[in-house]
C-alpha cells in the first residue's frame, strides 16, 4: 500500500522566525467577486457597487472591497501554513491598504513568520505571529496585516487525534 499523504499546514514547531512563504497561485479578482462579497456583507458603498458614481471619484472606477482583499490574502496562506494545524485565529493587527485593488487585478500574497512561542497556559500549543503582504500583478503592495494564531505542536496534535480514534 502506498503512503497516505494528507495536505496540511505547518505545525508551530515547524515555523521559524524570518522565513518568508510565497503563496501561489495568485487570485485574479473579478467584478463578480467584488459585487457578491460586498452585497453578502451588506456593504452598500457606492465605491464598490456603482460604476457610474465611482467613475466620478478620485480613482475613476470601482474599488475592490478591502475586506475581500484581506480575506483573500489570508486565505491564500491557509493551505501552506495553517490548514489543519491552527486551533484558532487570535487577532489581526496593523491592517493597511496602501493601494487600491481594481477588478482584473491579481493578488499575490507572501507571509513572514515574525514570532513563534509556546503557550504558557496550554501545553502542546503556542502562538504564531505572521505578517501577510499582498501585492498586485505589478508588485505594488495593496494590503498588509499581522495575524496571530493559536497553533498545535505536531506531537500534541497527533496525541489529541489518537485519543479521538480510541
Amino acid at each position: 500500500m502506498a503512503n497516505r499523504i494528507v495536505q496540511r499546514g505547518l505545525y508551530l514547531d515547524e515555523l521559524n522566525v524570518g522565513e518568508l512563504y510565497e503563496h501561489r497561485p495568485g487570485r485574479t479578482i473579478t467584478e463578480s467577486d467584488n459585487v457578491l462579497f460586498t452585497t453578502l456583507t451588506m456593504n452598500n458603498q457606492g465605491l464598490h457597487l456603482d460604476a457610474a458614481w465611482a467613475a466620478t471619484q478620485p480613482f475613476g472606477k470601482p474599488l475592490v472591497n478591502s475586506l475581500f482583499t484581506l480575506g483573500t490574502m489570508i486565505g491564500q496562506s491557509v493551505p501552506q501554513l495553517t490548514e489543519g494545524t491552527i486551533i484558532g485565529q487570535l487577532g489581526l493587527d496593523t491592517v493597511s491598504f496602501p493601494h487600491p485593488v481594481f477588478h482584473g487585478d491579481t493578488l499575490y500574497t507572501e507571509t513572514e513568520i515574525v514570532e513563534v512561542r509556546p503557550s504558557k497556559s496550554r501545553p502542546g500549543q503556542g502562538i504564531a505571529t505572521m505578517r501577510h503582504t499582498g501585492r498586485n500583478q505589478d508588485g505594488v503592495v495593496v494590503a498588509t496585516a499581522t495575524r496571530t494564531c493559536l497553533m498545535w505542536t505536531k506531537a500534541a496534535h497527533e496525541a489529541a487525534l489518537s485519543k479521538e480514534e480510541q
